[in-house]
This record gives structure tokens, sequence and C-alpha cells, in this order.
């Protein structure tokens, strides 16, 4: 009999898949997506999933983990599977997958879906559980740490180096599209701001009100976010209050960059773990949501499968389909910050192996079906009504009218009333040029919302997709930092001991600082840039990430390699080459392109020559112009180290293969 379900649930979902795939010049309905995927996650996990963590990593169950090892009350400590569960989902699924698809969707929604569905059963998954699980057989040490163990000193301090540098540019593009999302939006703003507090009450009442009692503060928790949604629009309708929350960039941006530190340097149990469990529960329940919203109206994807776009003259963002699909949906599909959390905080928490499975590979499904879910919402916007929103004022015109005509002239229909009409419907000023994907996934939410349960509520639908989005992306921010801090002190660790103790307050305070101070300075310049930022720091943020992933399964192949043998690590090695190829082929052309829109040294000629021929720029404009110009030849510097430290792991890995004679090693 269950072979029979697995035989149906197969031909089911190679049906769907087949329709995604197939259909051209006709509508097609987004429950395909909804069903091709599922199908898909149930076959993977169950078979794939199952046949690498008994075969090829041999989990044990009775193996003590380092929360029961190492319980110190503060980093290591023993978590419920169910929290920790919440915790590690909540960690790793930031913008990425909720940003990256809805971008990705100018090239039509076929590419992005075929590298979600693929990439996320044959390599995201696999990374995150194989991570998992040797960071905690070597006692919850981190990626950089575990590299320099098993690859060897010089791969082991590059991998170091290489894998902070990438966290603080993911850590910065988190807080950029946050506060795009935030930016001059009371609602939002106020929803957003509320949850902190929330999530330390709940801390509090897990730790000393009512212990153990994890359901009942969770839906204290739920009913508190939900409350503060609906009062996000009483305050927004408030002339006296809207004010303390309507907010430009730059402020925003300092108030996160504040709120990151804090979240690094408070013990675990008072902000971060609750936050993310609670996070969790309204990230699940709000994509179980939009499924059964979807099922319930059965809209039509509206975006062709393949767009005009594919060839780099995209107005989002430039480059062509091939590598940028692949670079700008990292997370969702594959993602290097995955690595870092499943080496990070994870490792510290989990109280069995048994779990990991669930964890890590169950984690990254959830994530990847979180993706399907952002590019089925972006895609069933009008085409033109989606360009209106995510294209720069630079790429489309100065005016509304000039974008307008633009976009109607690329064969995408749209009229000014439509678009005025529907930032009315939703409760903002105007929609033209909300670049950063997460306003136009919010109207794409709040539409799909709003036909199955209530056109009225078509405001309330858009602002708790945007405090949605806002909650994934700080509960992946202020782990991030954390993390970010345990890099730290590892790599400072090894030439000056008090700086890697893990429970010095001093430690802490001074890594902490020194990690928000860097990922604050990129987050300062994609605010301050007129394009929104996104150009420059979304191509670096894919790239770096998917280094990163690079990376982490180097060390996996690596760890297979000494510990298991030649044949498992084919599992993490065949996702390991196409990561080289799409990586190095992208940094190339971030570099060397002569398409100033591609290439950052043609986008930095460009501006300087602006400045050195015009004379209608004022002072602060120039200022700013040479902030991002500066910046651009930084990512120059910063994309050519991780191209040399990602090879330089390689090679060892590959000296790795031919050296060991030998298998089967206790880990």
């Amino acid at each position: 009999m269950k072979i029979f379900f697995w035989i149906i649930l197969s031909i089911v979902g190679a049906l769907a898949f087949s329709i995604i795939a197939l259909s051209r010049n006709e509508t097609i309905n987004a429950i395909w997506f909804i069903v091709a995927s599922v199908c898909i996650y149930l076959i993977a996990y169950r078979f794939y999933a199952a046949w690498i963590a008994t075969k090829a990593l041999v989990i044990d169950s009775n193996q003590h983990t380092p929360s029961i090892k190492f319980n110190d009350g503060k980093d290591f400590i023993p978590t419920d599977k169910w929290i920790v569960f919440g915790h590690h989902f909540a960690a790793i699924a930031g913008p990425g997958p909720l940003v990256g698809p809805t971008l990705a969707a100018q090239f039509g929604y076929l590419p992005g879906t075929i590298w979600i569905l693929v990439g996320a059963v044959l390599g995201g998954a696999v990374q995150d559980m194989s991570v998992l699980f040797f960071s905690v057989r070597k006692n919850g040490k981190s990626l950089g740490q575990l590299a320099r163990d098993e690859l060897g000193t010089l791969a082991g301090i590059a991998s170091q180096i290489g894998t902070f540098v990438i966290m603080i540019i993911l850590i910065a593009v988190l807080g950029l599209v946050v506060v795009n999302a935030m930016k001059h939006s009371p609602w939002a703003t106020s929803t957003v701001v509320a949850t902190i507090p929330i999530a330390i009450f709940i801390g509090f009442y897990l730790r000393n009100i009512r212990p153990g009692r994890v359901l009942e503060a969770t839906a204290i928790g739920v009913l508190l976010l939900l409350l503060a949604v609906y009062y996000g629009g009483e305050i927004d309708k408030s002339t006296s209050l809207r004010v303390l929350f309507d907010h430009d960039g730059l402020s925003l941006a300092f108030g996160v960059i504040i709120y990151g530190f804090c979240a690094a340097v408070l013990p675990v149990w008072m902000l971060l773990a609750p936050r993310d469990y609670l996070s969790t529960f309204v990230k699940l329940g709000t994509v179980i949501f939009l499924a059964i919203s979807i099922i319930i109206i059965r809209p039509e994807i509206h975006m062709p499968a393949v767009t005009q776009f594919i060839d780099g003259t995209g107005p989002i963002f430039g480059g062509s389909l091939f590598p940028f699909v692949f670079i700008t949906i990292a997370c969702g599909a594959i993602s290097g910050f995955h690595a870092l959390i499943s080496s990070g905080t994870t490792p510290k928490l989990i109280t069995n192996e048994k779990y990991i499975p669930m964890i890590g590979y169950g984690g990254m499904l959830l994530e990847s079906f979180v993706a399907i879910m952002a590019i089925v919402a972006a895609c069933i916007l009008e085409p033109g009504i989606y360009f209106a929103i995510n294209s720069p004022p630079g790429m489309v015109g100065s005016t509304a009218a000039e974008t307008i005509q633009t976009i109607n002239n690329w064969g995408f229909e749209v009229t000014l009333e439509q678009m005025n009409q529907l930032a009315q419907d939703v409760g903002e000023n105007s929609l033209f040029a909300r670049t950063g994907g997460a306003p136009s996934l919010a109207v794409g939410m709040a539409t799909i919302f709003a036909k199955a349960f209530g056109q009225n509520l078509l405001a309330m639908w858009y602002h708790f997709a945007i405090m949605f989005e806002a909650v994934f992306i700080l509960t992946t921010l202020d782990a991030g930092t954390r993390v970010g801090r345990f890099m730290l002190q590892d790599i400072l660790g090894n030439y000056y001991k008090p700086l890697g103790n893990h429970s010095s307050l001093f430690s802490n305070i001074i890594t902490s600082s020194a990690v928000v101070f860097c990922w604050g300075y990129f987050l300062y310049i994609g605010v301050i840039d007129p394009n929104g930022g996104v150009n420059i720091l979304w191509p670096l943020f894919g790239i770096a990430n998917q280094m990163l992933a690079a990376i982490a399964l180097c060390v996996v192949t690596a760890m297979l390699i000494k510990y298991r043998n030649k044949l498992y690590a084919m599992v993490s090695a065949i996702p390991l080459c196409w990561l080289l190829i799409i990586t190095t082929v992208a940094a190339y052309e971030k570099i060397f392109s002569d398409d100033s829109r591609v290439g950052f040294l043609s986008a930095a000629r460009k501006i300087q020559d602006q400045i050195s021929n015009s004379t209608s720029l004022i002072d602060i404009d120039i200022d700013v112009m040479q902030k991002i110009a500066f910046n651009l030849h930084l990512n120059v510097v910063i994309i050519s180290i991780l191209v040399l430290i990602l090879w330089i792991v390689v090679m060892d890995v590959v000296k790795l293969l031919f050296q060991v004679k030998v298998y089967g090693k206790n880990i």
C-alpha cells in the first residue's frame, strides 16, 4: 500500500511539473505550483534524505550532542526539538526565499521555479543537513573552524576569513530589504517594532513565569503579534502617533543596527529563541494560509514563462539568465548562509542526532516552499504592475507618466490610474519604484488574501504581509549577527584566547560591535544609493552567498572523504561543481563586464564620468555618488578575494581526494 502511495505521488508530481515546464502562450493555474512542489518535497525527504542520513552521514541517536555536553545556560542549551526547528527555520528563512524569487520573476516564472525545486532537493537541503551533522559531531564548531580543522591551516584561515566577510554582506542586505519595506510606512514600522518587546516577554514567560508551557506561550505570542498588526493600522490613522513611526531610510538603518547589536549580546533565551520560535508560527501560518488561499481562488499566472529580459536587459537588475537567475535566487534553492546557522546556533541547541534530518533537510524544504509561494505571489500580478513597483526610477523614467510609457512600450499594459488606485487600496502614498522586492511581494500576497477572504481588507492584508516579510528578515539578521560574533571569536581566539571565549561578556561586546559596524557600513551605502541599493548589493549578496555554499560543500565533501568514502562524497560534490561554475562566471561578469548595469568597474567609471561632466549635481549628490563609486571598487576587491579563497579551499579538497587511503574513521 505504501509503495502504491509513493507511485501515485510520483505520477502526480511529474504531471504537475510538466504542466509548469511545458505551458506556452496560455494561462496556467497557480495550483500546479503547489502540487508539484509538495510532491517533490515529500519524495525527496522520504527517500533521498533518509538515504543520506543512514548511509552517508550515519546518524546515531545514542551520541551526546553539544547542548548536553556543554550546557552553559547561555549558548549551549538543550532545547525542545520543535523550538529548535522553529529557531532554525526562522533563522535561515530570511529575505532570500521571499525577495530573490520576486526579483528573478523579471525572467519569467519558469527559470526560477525549476531552480528552486531542483536546487533545494539536490543541493540546499543536502548542505544544511550535512553541515548540521558534522558541526554536532564536532562539538558545535563553526563552519570556518571545521574548515581549519579538516582542510589544513591555509584553507582553514581562508575559509574563516571568507565566511566572515560573506556573513557581513549577507546581513547588510537583510537590513537593506527591511529598511526599504518600512521606509515612511508607520503601519509597517510600528508593527515590526512591537515584535521585539513581545519576543522578550515570551522569553521571560517561558523561563521565569510558566516554564515548559510552550503551547500556552505560543498562543499568547501569536495573539499579541496579530494585535500588533491591527493596532499598527490604528497608529497609522492617528496624526499624533504616526509621526513616531514615520522615518526615512537612514533613521531606520540606525535603528536596525542598534537592534542587531542588542540581539547578539543578550542571552539567546531572552530574545533570539522566543522571537525565532514565534516568527516560525507567523511564517508557517502565513505560508500555509497563502497556499490555502491559492487553492480556494485558483489564480492564474500572468507573468510569461520566459520574458524578453533573459538577455540581461531587465529593468530590475542587470545580467542575463545564466548565471544570474542562480545568483538572484540563493535562499530557497541553496544558500551558504544556512551553513552558518547549521554550524552556529542550531547545533548548540539540538538534543539528539535523530532530529537532524527533520531540522536540516526538512527546514530547507520548507524554506524552498516559501520561495515557491513568493514566485507565485509575484507572478499573479499583472506584469505591468510588477515592473512599475520594482523598477528603479533611473531605468524607467523620472516621473510616473514616463514609467507608465516605458513599461507599456515593453508590451506590458499598465495605467497611471491603475497604480494610483492600487496604492490607495493598500494604504500607501505610492507604489512606484518601491525597489527591493518586498513591496511587490506584499501586494501579490495581499491580492491573494483579499480575493479569498475580503477585498475590503486589502490594506490590512498588505501590511500584514509587510510584517510577515520583516519578521522573516529580522530573525535572520539577529541570528546572523550572533553567528558572525561566534565566527569572529573563533578567528580572534586563535591569536588571543580571551577573545575566543563565547561566555565572556567583554569578548561578546567587542566582537558584536565589530560585526555590527562592518555590516552597518554596507547597509548605509545601500540606503543612500538613489536606486535603492538593490543593483549594488543584491548581486554581491547572491555571489557571496553561493560562494559560501560552495565553501560549505567543500568542507562536507572533505569530511565525507575522510570519514566515509569517495562514493558518498558525491552527494555534496555534484552540487559543489555546479556552484563553482555559476559563482566563477558571475564573479567574472560582475567585475569585467562592459555593461555598467552588470560590471562594478564599468558602473564606477560611469559615475566618475557623471561627476566630471555634470554641472547640475549639488554637493551632497557628489558626495553620495563618490561613496557609491568607492563601494563599487570595494565590491570588486571583495569578490576577487572571495574567488581566491574559494579556489584555495577547492584545491585542498582535490588534494585530500588523492591523499586519503583509509576510510571509515570515527568522527
